[in-house]
């Protein structure tokens, strides 16, 4: 078995902004699995807020590389690195290489159904209310829309009321990416409900999920930054009604796809996200979106360039064909 790493670099079309933080580029780690026949390919974005760069994902890696030529399979790599950017790259790279050794589709390796186009979320970065407004005219009419809040209450209010007015029919959700407090909730639980809000993600920092504790949920609550692996899973019961599951938090399909079955069985609700990256990124969530309930699976519509072939985007959803991966 060989082992290539490679670092790729994507720009954005513009600036992305959400509650403290912009982002210009996406660093990904490419992973390519060579077993003198078949080669399977993975990528992987990383996680930013847990220090998950492209450097640390590279150095992970890399530590297991002599383990990985060796023969160590997919199995054995959930023991070999803990969840994150590297191993999602790797762990996807086994997926597709598998295929293709066994002659199948990653989707019947994974047991879930023959993929259907599914319906996506369209994302507007954190801007100015007008300017998100004019955003949101522009999207696919088709499509749900995924709001970026970033904790200011009075200026998300004129957001969000200006996007509806706008967008008056369309389904929202919003994400305050852990930009609120417990004190805070009240004022924006009232006015997501005024405006038709279907969906608040992560309102509260990580490491806060008591303060959800006895507080009513007047519509669901998503956990993203929360929810990072299968052990975060059983906590959320009581303080989150979804499960925002992200290959790259996770560590990849293998971990992705028992989460979403646990999370079943507790009762929640199970979402596909992503942390941006290129339609190798998205394929592999894509195969674990038939299982959800939210699809948020946008990443390349930020991209000034995205790899050929790619996911298409219409209709309101996003189809992924075998061509791209898997």
């Amino acid at each position: 078995m060989k082992l290539t790493l490679k670092v790729e670099t994507f720009a954005y079309l513009q600036p992305f902004r959400i509650s403290g933080h912009v982002f210009n580029e996406t660093a990904v780690l490419v992973a390519e699995l060579d077993d003198g026949q078949h080669v399977g390919c993975g990528e992987g974005a990383g996680v930013y807020y847990l220090g998950d760069d492209i450097a640390h994902m590279l150095a992970e890696a890399e530590r297991v590389r002599a383990a990985i030529e060796a023969g160590a399979d997919r199995t054995a790599l959930q023991h070999l690195l803990p969840a994150g950017g590297a191993r999602n790259a790797i762990d996807c790279a086994f997926w597709e290489l598998e295929a293709r050794q066994r002659q199948v589709p990653v989707w019947q390796l994974a047991g879930v159904q023959a993929p259907r186009a599914l319906k996506s979320t369209l994302t507007l970065g954190a801007d100015a209310p007008e300017v998100m407004a004019a955003a949101a005219l522009k999207l696919d009419p088709a499509a749900p829309v995924k709001v970026k809040l970033t904790g200011e209450i009075a200026m998300d209010t004129a957001r969000m009321n200006a996007i509806r007015a706008a967008r008056p029919d369309a389904w929202i959700g919003v994400d305050a990416n852990q930009g609120y407090d417990r004190a805070g909730l009240a004022t924006l639980l009232e006015m997501l409900l005024a405006n038709g809000v279907a969906l608040l993600e992560q309102p509260l920092a990580r490491g806060r999920e008591a303060d959800l504790d006895g507080l009513a949920r007047p519509l669901p609550f998503a956990a993203d930054e929360t929810a990072v692996t299968l052990a975060d899973t059983d906590a959320l019961v009581g303080r989150f009604d979804v499960v925002n599951i992200k290959l790259d938090k996770c560590g990849g399909l293998t971990e992705g796809l028992a989460i979403a079955r646990r999370a079943r069985e507790l009762g929640l609700d199970v979402m596909v996200g992503n942390m941006m990256g290129s339609s190798l990124s998205m394929a592999p969530s894509f195969v674990l979106g038939q299982l959800c309930d939210v699809v948020d699976l946008d990443g390349p519509t930020f991209l000034a360039r995205d790899r050929v072939p790619g996911v298409r985007y219409r209709n309101g959803c996003i189809e992924c064909g075998p061509e791209i991966w898997g």
